[in-house]
Formats: C-alpha cells, structure tokens, sequence
C-alpha cells in the first residue's frame, strides 16, 4: 500500500481527529489530537488491512517555543505483513501534560511510556506502574525538559547555537520554566 492508500484508509474512521499529516523520508506521519490516540492505535493495530501489530518505539518530546504545544508524543508502528509503516503524533501543553497509556495494546510501551514520564514528566492515564525507570525517585524536575542553559554561561568555548539553541542568553527562557 502507499502512504496515499494508508492514510485514506485511516481517514475512513479518523477524519475528525487528524489535524496534520506529512511523509518526511517517505514515513507517512499523522498527527492526531492526544484524545484520539487510544482508538487510532487500536484500530491501526487490529485492522484487517493495514494490521500493524508492532510498535516499533514511542517516545516524548519538548518544543518550548510552541505555546500551548510545548510537549509531545511520537509513536511508530509497522505492519510487517504489507511493509506498512506509521508515525503518530500528538502535542499537548506543558501546564497538562497527559495522554492515554497504550499499554493495554501493547505490553512493550510500559518501559517506554515509564521513560518518557522520567524524562519529560508526561502522564499516562492508564498505565499500570508509572514511575522512573532511570533517575532517582526524589527528583524533583524532568531532565530532558529545556528549561536550562546547556553550558556555564562563563565559558567562552561553548556556544548554544552549535547545540541546537538560538544564542540568546536564556533568560527569558528560563523564566517561563522555574516554578
């Protein structure tokens, strides 16, 4: 199947839930609302046609410059019968960071879904066991969340920008952030 195909035949029953989609290096990438992910999942995985019962990886994301969008989900999946693979997203705010579990689907995402909540802070409602899984449990902050400056601001070796920052000096950036 094409991407084209894939992504009618999921628009058969989602229509209303997707709200972007793109095919960066021809991997056909949906974006839903968050509220929609547990039925798009199960419907993709128990599909007769698409039938994408593995999931390849999930994991989160922080896009602090996007108000009202700041974190978010990727989760990847494959039909490995027809070769079909799909990518979906979804985005919520920083100040409610939740979305559904998909560990009753599947078993892999509980590791997964406990990293990404160690890591970004991100709740899943549903889940069985959620608590860290790598940093220590009186941690009081999400460490790959990008509420601080990469470096020393008195160095003069480094700069942000080779790291992906802008180059300003953080201080607006950081105030958004500390509680």
């Amino acid at each position: 199947m094409t991407n084209q195909e894939v992504l009618d035949h999921v628009r058969t029953k989602f229509a209303d839930q997707i709200l972007e989609f793109d095919e960066p290096y021809d991997m056909l990438t949906i974006i839903i609302n968050r509220d929609g992910l547990l039925p798009m999942v199960e419907f993709i995985k128990t599909d007769e046609v698409l039938q994408c019962n593995f999931m390849t990886d999930l994991c989160g994301m922080h896009h602090p410059d996007q108000l009202g969008r700041e974190l978010g989900m990727v989760y990847m999946f494959h039909g490995m019968r027809k070769n079909i693979r799909i990518r979906i997203k979804c985005f919520m705010p920083i100040d409610d960071p939740h979305i559904d579990s998909i560990t009753s689907l599947f078993k892999a995402a509980n590791w997964m879904e406990r990293e990404t909540f160690d890591f970004y802070g991100i709740k899943f409602k549903g889940h069985p066991d959620l608590r860290r899984i790598l940093n220590m449990d009186d941690m009081d902050y999400h460490p790959m969340l990008k509420q601080y400056k990469l470096e020393d601001g008195t160095r003069t070796d480094k700069d942000d920008r080779f790291f992906g920052r802008d180059g300003h000096d953080g201080v607006e950036f950081d105030q958004r952030y500390i509680k």
